[in-house]
């Protein structure tokens, strides 16, 4: 059955590539590119389905909708407004075209510290060489170390099966995966985070932000860490308490912590952790790979046809949990 599909402003030459595959590969679907907000208004009111982001106002003027494509795996907080969790409107997320990418990046954190890359590396930018560094430079050896991954779904499920090839004890923590992914050897309810993390060795958050990851790793939690380990994030940079985090690793409560996702970006120039102990960042490019595009324009089509011959859609979000 035939259907409007909505490019929500602002569109860009990358839309009107998508649709022209939607078009030759689902040539049902009538697509309409919104090119200002008084355009959206008109063209939404037949729409089943559209790309792009909401607000209130825009979800009134679609009473047809069915699906909405968010234009990101986590879209800006605010994406999930009241009206559109509240309403019938199926929303798919872009989760999962960055599982590769990502996880190669945790491992790239992982293997530096395991090899003391956080003290080599500034004696390197400083000129400096270090003297016995077989010796001072603190290593983990893989094989007998434990990570606690937060959130194995797509990022955390590849990240465990690299992490088993290393010998590496994989706890997981999720509040929807059911059965332990390959490379998982435990998995718990997010409940039990308290009283696992002080069992390992790195500590890996890949969970996206919600209402309860928001400012989940504070003072509070870090505190029940080792003091010898390792805090990575790349999932959402809200989800830690920067202040809090460079305290832990100011007084030694942490043994060390790599950032790719900040609680404020860009990181202010001012802030302590540009000069803390024990500390590798990247600014926020850990999905960064090859063909990413293809995989967005390939969910996008495949979820169109989904539409038109009423089958389930891909990537469906917990609109109140926002992923």
């Amino acid at each position: 059955m035939s259907y409007k599909f909505v490019f929500l402003p602002p569109v860009t030459d990358g839309h009107r590539r998508w649709a022209d595959t939607i078009t030759s590969k689902v040539p049902d679907v009538d697509i309409v590119f919104a090119e200002s907000r008084q355009h959206a208004l008109t063209a939404l009111g037949d729409a089943r389905a559209a790309f792009g982001t909401l607000d209130a106002e825009l979800l009134a003027a679609a009473p047809q909708l069915q699906w909405l494509a968010a234009p990101a795996a986590g879209p800006r907080p605010g994406f999930y407004f009241p009206e559109l969790v509240a309403s019938d409107v199926i929303v798919t997320n872009q989760r999962g075209i960055f599982n590769d990418h990502i996880s190669t990046h945790i491992m790239a954190f992982v293997l530096a510290f395991a090899r003391g890359l956080q003290h080599l590396l500034p004696a390197q930018v400083a000129g400096v060489w270090t003297p016995g560094a077989e010796a001072a430079v603190p290593t983990i050896f893989l094989p007998e170390a434990t990570a606690l991954v937060i959130g194995v779904g797509g990022i955390g499920g590849e990240t465990a099966r690299h992490l088993e090839h290393f010998g590496v004890h994989v706890i997981g923590m999720d509040p929807r995966v059911a059965e332990p992914p390959a490379g998982v050897h435990e998995l718990y309810r997010p409940e039990a985070l308290a009283e696992q993390i002080g069992r390992a060795d790195f500590v890996i958050m890949t969970a996206p932000q919600t209402p309860a990851t928001e400012g989940l790793m504070n003072a509070t939690l870090l505190g029940k860490m080792k003091n010898t380990a390792i805090l990575i994030n790349i999932g959402r940079g809200v989800n830690v308490k920067l202040d809090d985090l460079a305290d832990a690793l100011y007084d030694g409560t942490i043994g060390g912590a790599a950032l790719d996702v900040f609680e404020v970006e860009p990181l202010p120039a001012d802030h302590r952790l540009w000069r803390a102990p024990n500390f590798l960042l990247t600014p926020h490019m850990a999905g960064a790979g090859p063909y990413l595009d293809d995989r967005r324009q390939h969910l996008l089509v495949e979820n169109c046809r989904r539409l038109r011959d009423g089958e389930e859609l891909l990537n469906v979000v917990d609109k109140k949990n926002w992923f």
